[in-house]
C-alpha cells in the first residue's frame, strides 16, 4: 500500500514537471513570434536569398547610409578670364585698368561715360573693347560700334613735357571707377598709387637723357635763299612740305625721318613759298623716334650738300662753324650710342614706345 502510494507521488511529481517545462516552452515560442513578427521587413534579404541564372546580382549597401537617385543640377556659369593686355600698350609706360561686365556694354554708353569723367587729364587716355568673336582687343573711338563684355582704360605716363603726377593718377583712376559705376560694370581693380607714380618717375628720367635732337644749317654765303628755288631743291630730294610748315624726308610707312625748316622765324606754307626769302635752312633728326639713326643721318647730310651747293650756302652748326667730315662722324656714333641704350632698355628707336613717348 505504501509502495503504492508512493509510486503514485513520484508519477505526479513528473507529470508537473514536464507540464512546466512544456509551458515555458510554448511561452518561448509564443514570445519569439511575436518578435519576429515585430521586426519583420517586407523587404527581401537580397544577401541571404539564393540568386538564380541571369538575374543580376543586387547592389550592396552599407548600413546606415542612405542612398538615393541622383538629382539634376546646374552647373554654375564659367568665369571669364581677363584677356591681356593690349599688345598696343605697355604696362611700363601705361598705367592700365581693365573693366568686366556681366552683359555685353554697348561701346557708345562706354565712350560716352568716359568722356564726362576723364576730361582735363594732361596726358593721353586710350579706351579698347575686346572683341570676343574676333578675339582682339580693337581701340575705341566716338563713332566705334557694338558691345563689349571687356573694356580697357590706359593713361600714358609719360611724354615729352614729363609724366604724370598724384593729381592726374588720382583723376584717372577715379573717373575709370566712375564710368564703372555709371554704366553698371564690376569693380575694377586699381593699380597702386605709389609704384605707379615710381615708375613713371623713372621712365620720364630715362627718356630725359635719350631726348636728343640733332640740327644742322645750311646758310647764306651772301644774300638770302628763294623760296621758290627751296621748294623745287627740296621736291627733287624726296622731302614733302607738311601741315607744320617743315618739309619732310619721309620713309615708305611714311613717318617722318628728317625735316627742312626755316633758320628764321616763319613757317613754309605752300601759298607763300613765291614772296619768300630767308638767310638760311636747318635740317634735324629727332632721335629717338628714328629707327637706324646713323643710317638717316648720312642722308640728312647728303640733303644738306646738295642744298648748300646748288642755294650757294655752307654747312654750319649752330654756332656758325663749318660742319665738317669730322664733326659729322663724332655726331653719328652719339647718335648709335643713344639708340643702342634705348634698345637696352626695351624702347627701340622709332618703335610704336618711342613714338608715343617722344610724340612731338
Amino acid at each position: 500500500m505504501d509502495s503504492e502510494l508512493q509510486i503514485a507521488l513520484i508519477g505526479a511529481g513528473l507529470a508537473a514537471v514536464v507540464l512546466i517545462v512544456g509551458y515555458n516552452k510554448w511561452q518561448e515560442r509564443k514570445h519569439r513570434r511575436q518578435a519576429e513578427r515585430a521586426f519583420r521587413s517586407e523587404h527581401r534579404d537580397v544577401l541571404l536569398e539564393p540568386r538564380t541564372d541571369g538575374e543580376p546580382a543586387a547592389e550592396r549597401r552599407e548600413p546606415g547610409i542612405a542612398r538615393s537617385e541622383p538629382r539634376p543640377f546646374s552647373e554654375a556659369p564659367v568665369k571669364r578670364s581677363a584677356p591681356e593686355v593690349p599688345n598696343f600698350l605697355d604696362e611700363r609706360a601705361d598705367c592700365v585698368i581693365r573693366l568686366e561686365a556681366i552683359e555685353p556694354l554697348d561701346v557708345h554708353q562706354i565712350w560716352a561715360a568716359q568722356n564726362e569723367q576723364l576730361a582735363g587729364l594732361s596726358k593721353p587716355v586710350r579706351w579698347f573693347g575686346f572683341n570676343d568673336s574676333q578675339n582682339l582687343w580693337q581701340p575705341l573711338g566716338p563713332h566705334s560700334a557694338g558691345a563689349c563684355h571687356w573694356f580697357c582704360a590706359a593713361l600714358q605716363l609719360v611724354d615729352r613735357q614729363g609724366s604724370i603726377g598724384e593729381a592726374d593718377f588720382m583723376r584717372f583712376t577715379g573717373g575709370v571707377q566712375r564710368v564703372a559705376d555709371a554704366v553698371m560694370a564690376l569693380p575694377p581693380g586699381l593699380p597702386l598709387r605709389a609704384e605707379t607714380l615710381r615708375n613713371a618717375t623713372e621712365l620720364d628720367r630715362f627718356c630725359a637723357d635719350v631726348d636728343v635732337q640733332i640740327g644742322v644749317n645750311v646758310v647764306a654765303r651772301d644774300g638770302q635763299f628763294d623760296g621758290r628755288v627751296i621748294q623745287q631743291l627740296a621736291e627733287r630730294q624726296g622731302l614733302k612740305l607738311g601741315s607744320d610748315g617743315s618739309f619732310h624726308a619721309v620713309d615708305d610707312q611714311g613717318a617722318s625721318l628728317f625735316t627742312l625748316s626755316n633758320l628764321e622765324p616763319g613757317l613754309f606754307a605752300p601759298e607763300g613759298m613765291k614772296q619768300l626769302v630767308t638767310q638760311g635752312l636747318t635740317l634735324v633728326i629727332d632721335v629717338p623716334r628714328v629707327a637706324n639713326g646713323s643710317v638717316v643721318f648720312d642722308r640728312l647730310m647728303r640733303v644738306a650738300g646738295a642744298l648748300a651747293e646748288q642755294l650757294g650756302g655752307d654747312v654750319v652748326d649752330d654756332n656758325r662753324a663749318p660742319f665738317g667730315t669730322e664733326a659729322a662722324t663724332i655726331i653719328r656714333s652719339q647718335i648709335e650710342q643713344f639708340q643702342a641704350r634705348m634698345a637696352e632698355h626695351g624702347i627701340p628707336a622709332g618703335g610704336p614706345l618711342a613714338q608715343r613717348l617722344f610724340a612731338v
